[in-house]
């Protein structure tokens, strides 16, 4: 079984950084991609940045270009997302998603096969 899971999260002052990290486990991943989503109250669920394992091959959302970096381990199953430059917009439950075999369409949501459980980025004005 698959399993995504989530660190890092936390309350953070507008202007400061976090550095979230999900761990895949049941899975080796040696194509596919990993991604991070997010979603704020009352609003859709958003592409962030997503990464493809074999070639790091990266991509982002423009609001979030030039502050956040995405980067794996392979060896570790691990993708980090550092998020610097954090902006009260910002704020959401963070979600990890790993696809096993996709290493396109990495923007949209439903093309992920497994989702992490979450994690709550707060940034105070």
């Amino acid at each position: 079984q698959v399993q995504l899971v989530e660190s890092g999260g936390g309350l953070v002052q507008a202007g400061g950084s976090l550095r979230l990290s999900c761990t895949a486990s049941g899975l080796t991943f040696s194509r596919g991609a990993m991604g991070w989503f997010r979603q704020a109250p009352g609003k859709e669920r958003e592409f962030v940045a997503a990464i493809t394992w074999s070639m790091g091959l990266t991509y982002y959302a423009d609001s979030v270009k030039g502050r956040f970096t995405i980067s794996r381990d392979n060896a570790k199953n691990t993708v980090s997302l550092q998020m610097n430059s954090l902006k009260p917009e910002d704020a959401a439950v963070y979600y990890c998603a790993a696809t096993a075999t996709r290493s396109f369409g990495l923007r949209v949501g439903s093309n992920y096969e497994y989702w992490g459980q979450g994690t709550q980025v707060t940034v105070s004005s």
